[in-house]
């Protein structure tokens, strides 16, 4: 193999090579992209239920004091 077919070789593979990482790391900001979602999901629901719960609590202990 001749030093020009190695250096095409090398350069073709590194070409490859960026294309592979640039794929992952698009692939890695759409998985972040989602895991903010569900997160921002996760805190919405967590009010919810922390509000819920201290309803409740109000609730009972105004229809227990009664």
């Amino acid at each position: 193999m001749g030093v020009t077919e190695r250096v095409w070789s090398a350069l073709t593979a590194m070409i490859k090579l960026e294309d592979k990482v640039q794929r992952q790391a698009d692939a890695m900001k759409t998985q972040q992209a989602r895991i903010e979602d569900l997160t921002a999901r996760v805190i919405r629901l967590e009010a919810q239920l922390e509000l819920l719960t201290q309803a409740a609590m109000i609730k009972r202990l105004k229809s227990g004091g009664q």
